[in-house]
């Protein structure tokens, strides 16, 4: 990938959203134009049953654009097509600083692996996934080497991902 891609992974209920928030606010705050993808595992949809745009898509539209003065939005139906790579997502994005991947824990890309005891586990990822180059916890983790970080550290975090990605 030739954008500078960074990514937050960990178990469900880790904190993956929250923090994907902290890093962005922070890093924004320091002049970074910053993008996010985010992962789902389950069927989502962010249109509603009688919008333009939903019965735009009900009646067989692929494609579909909606677009104001303050907005835009596009949506693709997969219909019968394969999810797209995260590679093929990325090549669609403007351009960016940064962008900060949610999910997506078997993919290549640098990642922060969230820990918290709330999760749905505390096995770590770490050690089974050579893509996780630091740990944030909200506990005392055994981080097998890789810098760790207090989930709360957002500065830290930023300072880190500016220096791993070659931005600072």
């Amino acid at each position: 990938m030739s954008r500078r891609v960074f990514g937050i992974t960990g178990w469900k209920n880790s904190g993956k959203t929250t923090m994907v928030e902290r890093v962005v606010a922070e890093l924004t705050a320091r002049g970074r134009r910053v993008s996010t993808i985010k992962h789902a595992h389950h069927a989502f949809d962010i249109d509603r049953p009688g919008a333009d745009s939903f019965r735009h898509r009900e009646a067989g539209a692929v494609e579909v654009a909606i677009v104001s003065g303050n907005r835009w939005a596009l949506m693709h139906e997969l219909r019968d097509e394969a999810e797209p790579s995260l590679h093929d997502v990325l090549a669609r994005l403007s351009p960016c600083d940064i962008v900060i991947v949610e999910g997506y824990k078997r993919e290549s890309h640098p990642m922060l692996e969230m820990r918290r005891l709330g999760a749905r586990s505390v096995e770590p990822l770490a050690p089974r996934t050579e893509a996780i180059v630091a740990v944030a916890a909200d506990h005392p983790t055994d981080a097998g080497g890789l810098p760790a970080f207090d989930i709360d550290d957002i500065a830290a975090i930023a300072d880190f991902i500016e220096r791993h990605c070659g931005l600072s």
